[in-house]
């Protein structure tokens, strides 16, 4: 924030003028314009005051008009109400209109005016603080920014993110773990016009689910044992904003009813509470499952799975992904070096043909995690293949790095995608594009085999 505060005093009175402009002259670092007319301050406005001090009974127009036209040119100016009123319910209606504070004209003026402004450049630079970083978080998560990626597969959820982000349509998002969920999440409500509205994040698998009512509608004071003040739940933290639940598909039946209720009434009532709070804001939500398949399992209601529908977005497997795995690599690598403060490292030709080998179970997150270790692992400034360490849980998943014969390899496929999958023959055949009867075969040899 730059050091000269640039005040406006609009003031009718050519004495108090002159009685303000001197106390406000005292520091060196105000920078003080005067008005006789509230139409004359409203012209300059284009000046970008940061604080204006403003008379209520002005002669053209009243100090109220004065104030509603200057939120709405920039509602971030500090207005300083200065009036030999002391009527309490225009103070406080004016304050209600976006006043910062409410001065009467009596000898304690100079101070409490003194005071104010301090008090309200600290609110300036707070605001401009705020602003800023809302500005960098916005840039951090544009989509070219926080997406990284050119393959068809990424390019085709670029184009649904375009559609989803001026509008509040529901969007669901669907991939593997370690695709990006929430990042997608972020991406959609910073590019979005709720940008600087809050985005509330809530993983349903981390909570436990008899805590989760409260965790999402908040409670009342004594609504249950333990519940000793009342508190705010998500959906209401979430005002004007996104609220992010991750994992749905781990929601428990009983509160799924609930929420299906919340999402439909567009309020809700905290526990142990009557009142209702109206609920505005836009929910996108996160699975690793298939929610179809489980509303036919009877785990998940058929009624919210289409209320929650809304815009799918699937998000691709790396494996899937091609060379974007080279992008993200040298992306991760970038930033932690960065963030670390060490010299440029690079990746060496053998270190991407190992990478791009790797079948990735865990996703872009394992992906991120192997680059960093790399980099603390690698001697000078060039990531070698022997630097590239993957974890054991990933191996076991990745058996293409086992020497087997082309029998063996189509046994285990074939076994991880039925794992994958429930079991589902039909899902499993269509995915590896071979018949019922193939799949069924194998089966067989492989059950003869263990007997």
């Amino acid at each position: 924030m730059n050091d000269t505060l640039k005040i406006f005093v609009v003031e009718d009175d050519p004495a108090y003028t002159k009685f303000l402009k001197y106390v406000l002259d005292l520091n060196p670092d105000f920078d003080v314009t005067c008005f006789e007319t509230g139409k004359d301050c409203l012209k300059a406005l284009y000046e970008n005051p940061d604080i204006i001090t403003l008379d209520y009974s002005l002669p053209d127009i009243s100090g109220q008009e004065v104030l509603e036209e200057i939120n709405r040119y920039d509602a971030n100016i500090q207005v300083i109400v200065i009036s030999a009123q002391e009527k309490i319910g225009t103070a406080v209606e004016l304050l209600k209109c976006g006043a910062y504070d409410y001065i009467t004209k009596d000898e304690d003026t100079k101070n409490r005016l003194l005071n104010t402004i301090n008090n309200a450049r600290k609110n300036l630079s707070l605001i401009r603080e705020i602003n800023t970083l809302r500005e960098e978080i916005s840039g951090k998560y544009e989509f070219s920014n926080s997406i990284v990626g050119d393959s068809p597969a990424i390019q085709k959820v670029f184009k649904r993110l375009e559609k989803a982000v001026n509008t509040a349509i529901t969007v669901s998002i669907t991939g593997e773990t370690g695709t990006g969920k929430e990042l997608v999440a972020k991406a959609i409500h910073y590019n979005s016009p709720r940008s600087d509205k809050p985005f509330v994040a809530v993983n349903i698998a981390a909570i436990p689910s008899e805590l989760m009512e409260s965790e999402l509608f908040g409670h009342e004071k004594g609504a249950f044992t333990g519940a000793a003040t009342r508190r705010i739940g998500k959906f209401e933290e979430a005002e004007g904003g996104t609220l992010f639940l991750d994992e749905i598909g781990e929601m428990d039946l009983n509160l799924q009813a609930k929420i299906l209720r919340a999402l439909q009434e567009k309020e809700l009532s905290r526990i142990g509470g009557n009142e209702v709070i109206k609920l505005h804001f836009r929910l996108i939500v996160a699975t690793h499952r298939n929610l179809a398949e489980e509303v036919q399992k009877g785990t998940f209601r058929e009624d919210l799975y289409y209320r929650l529908l809304g815009m799918p977005v699937e998000l691709p497997p790396l494996r899937e992904r091609g060379n974007d795995i080279i992008l993200l690599s040298r992306f991760f690598l970038k930033s932690f070096t960065e963030e670390n403060s060490l010299s440029e490292i690079r990746l060496s030709p053998e270190a991407i043909e190992k990478l791009m080998k790797y079948n990735f179970p865990g996703n872009v997150r394992e992906l991120k995690s192997i680059v960093e270790l790399a980099a603390v692992m690698a001697d000078g400034d060039s990531i070698e293949a022997e630097d590239i360490t993957f974890n054991n849980a990933s191996k076991e998943n990745n058996f293409l790095y086992e020497e087997m014969s082309l029998r063996d390899y189509t046994f285990r496929i074939i076994q991880f995608y039925l794992d994958k999958y429930n079991n589902n023959v039909l899902k499993v055949a269509a995915k590896l594009d071979i018949g019922k009867s193939t799949i069924y075969r194998y089966l067989k040899e492989m059950e003869a085999e263990l007997n």
